[in-house]
C-alpha cells in the first residue's frame, strides 16, 4: 500500500465528468490512499455528467489544503463551475506553491487558468480548451499524459489509465 497515509481532495461539483472523478479515485484508495470528496457543500449528491453521483464528505470552506497531499480535479463541466470559488483557487495555489501533486483531465485545466497557475508550464487537456491553456501561458501537448513537475495533466477518458498511474507515482514519492 504505497499510498497509505496520503490524503488527496478530489474536488466535485454538478457534471463532473464520471471517469474522470471516479477512475482516479478508486486507483489512489487501491493503493491506501485517502481521498476526501469536497464540494460547494458538504454531504451534497452532486450528478455527474452521465448520472453516476458523488456525495461530498467536505464543503471548500471546511478543508485546510496544508492537509492534503495532492488534489484532483476531474473534468466535465464542472470545472467551469469550480473555478468560480475563491476557495476552490486558493486549494490550487495552495498545492502549486507547495509543489504538492495537481491532477488535471480535459476540461479541469480551467481551474488552472483561473488560478494563474499555467505561465511557463507543460501541459496537455481536451483539444476544446487548448487556445485557453496556450492563452495562460502554458505550453500545450497533443499527448495522453503531460507531467511538469508536480502537475499532471491527461486529455480525456481514454487517457485515464496512465494519467492515474502518474499521478498515483508522483504522490507515492512525495
Amino acid at each position: 500500500m504505497r499510498l497509505e497515509n496520503k490524503k488527496v481532495i478530489a474536488l466535485v461539483s454538478k457534471d463532473f465528468e464520471d471517469l474522470e472523478l471516479w477512475y482516479p479515485l478508486l486507483r489512489l484508495q487501491e493503493e491506501g490512499a485517502v481521498v476526501h470528496l469536497v464540494g460547494e457543500e458538504a454531504g451534497v449528491e452532486y450528478p455527474g455528467k452521465y448520472g453516476v453521483p458523488a456525495t461530498s464528505d467536505y464543503a471548500f470552506n471546511d478543508v485546510d489544503p496544508a492537509d492534503y497531499d495532492g488534489v484532483l480535479v476531474p473534468g466535465g463541466w464542472s470545472p467551469d463551475k469550480l473555478r468560480r470559488y475563491d476557495k476552490v483557487i486558493e486549494i490550487i495555489r495552495h498545492m502549486d506553491e507547495n509543489r504538492k501533486p495537481i491532477g488535471q483531465i480535459c476540461h479541469a485545466g480551467w481551474v488552472l487558468i483561473s488560478a494563474g497557475i499555467l505561465k511557463g508550464r507543460k501541459v496537455t487537456s481536451t483539444p476544446g480548451i487548448k487556445d485557453d491553456m496556450t492563452n495562460a501561458g502554458a505550453t500545450w501537448y497533443d499527448e495522453a499524459v503531460v507531467q511538469d513537475e508536480h502537475l499532471v495533466s491527461a486529455r480525456r477518458p481514454p487517457d485515464l489509465p496512465p494519467y492515474a498511474k502518474a499521478f498515483a507515482d508522483l504522490l507515492a514519492e512525495k
